[in-house]
């Protein structure tokens, strides 16, 4: 978690997600999304930077896609959630047969990508809870 929102007064912390997907240009417009609903973002191109970055910094939840070249967000998965077993991650892909593989079971959330962003925001939200409001 880092920075904080005022809201009726109180300072109240704003979540940090970390986001890994290795398209540009979708990163970028869920970056600018979830940006806009109240949290900030920290940005990731592959499975291996999103594991290094957590950890040396751990975000508040993590929106992790699976299909990415080289090493998958499947195995990354695994390892975020030895890094910190608390940590929320949603699987965030395009391809809904991810969510019938065993492995993606340690997700907090499955929500296939669509311009659509409320699932995602909602995802993230429920994932975080209320003790890392968004300040959104």
């Amino acid at each position: 978690m880092v920075g904080a929102v005022q809201s009726a007064g109180l300072e109240m912390p704003v979540c940090e997600v970390l986001l890994v997907d290795d398209d540009a240009a979708q990163r970028e417009m869920y970056r600018r999304r979830i940006e806009r609903a109240g949290f900030r973002v920290r940005l990731a191109d592959s499975a291996d930077a999103a594991v290094e970055q957590v950890r040396t910094a751990c975000p508040g939840a993590v929106v992790l896609d699976i299909a990415m070249p080289g090493r998958d967000g499947l195995s990354a998965l695994q390892e975020l959630v030895a890094i910190e077993p608390t940590l929320p991650v949603i699987i965030n892909t395009a391809y809904g047969d991810y969510a019938e593989n065993f492995l993606a079971w340690a997700a907090d959330a499955f929500v296939r990508k669509s311009a659509e962003i409320a699932p995602l925001i909602n995802a993230i939200s429920r994932a975080v809870g209320p003790q890392k409001p968004t300040g959104g």
